[in-house]
């Protein structure tokens, strides 16, 4: 993706741009990038066809792309969100369960799409299946992720963690995206649109984390 991300005119490759069919709101066009490539390129890593996937910070922007994503290629997905005010809409979208936290939970996921980062990485390793995979996406908590060495140690198929740091060219999935979205299959996220000229209420609306998805202003 390029830099400068909060400018009004921005350069961009033309292997990173995608056409936004006429059906598709540009608005919703624009709510994808980084949200819904990430999570598409993690998913497309292996087949997720009646697997168990859990998407932390199911509520934001990525989040809420996953959620989509897993359940169009077949997955039994479980949202995680910080609060039950913020799992609205989440089953609508194919979460087939919705949690505010793992303990108890006893479900063991093959794979874990992790927008949070944290205590919640070794929360969700405790969760996850022989052979399962936890990738982490995000950082929003901000803290340390720390690990009981006797944690790492278990019998059967390996588990692993994986991070994501793909900067390729992004043309191909903006498409195939955009094309979902033109089918009908994928939504865009949008929990706030407004006027560029007020970004900076924007921006205090989502580190106060009143915005669920993505938000997008409008360049006039």
């Amino acid at each position: 993706m390029a830099p400068h991300a909060w400018a009004e005119r921005v350069a961009v490759r033309p292997a990173s741009l995608g056409t936004v069919p006429e059906s598709v709101d540009l608005a919703a066009g624009a709510a994808l990038g980084i949200a819904g490539v990430t999570p598409l390129r993690v998913l497309r890593r292996r087949s997720l066809l009646a697997r168990d996937v859990l998407v932390t910070g199911a509520s934001g922007g990525v989040g809420r792309f996953a959620v989509q994503l897993a359940a169009l290629a077949g997955a039994r997905v479980t949202a995680l969100v910080g609060s039950p005010a913020r799992a609205a809409g989440l089953r609508d979208l194919g979460a087939g369960e919705v949690l505010t936290d793992l303990a108890g939970t006893g479900r063991r996921f093959d794979l874990v799409l992790d927008t949070i980062g944290g205590p919640l990485v070794e929360q969700a390793w405790r969760s996850l299946a022989e052979g399962g995979t936890i990738h982490l996406v995000g950082y929003s908590s901000g803290q340390a992720t720390t690990f009981p060495p006797g944690e790492l140690f278990g019998f059967g198929e390996p588990r692993a963690i994986a991070t994501y740091g793909d900067m390729t060219p992004t043309g191909g999935e903006l498409t195939d995206l955009l094309g979902l979205m033109a089918a009908g299959k994928l939504s865009a996220p949008i929990g706030l649109r407004g006027d560029w000229r007020d970004v900076g209420d924007a921006v205090r609306a989502l580190f106060a984390r009143k915005v669920p998805g993505k938000i997008v202003l409008d360049v006039l």
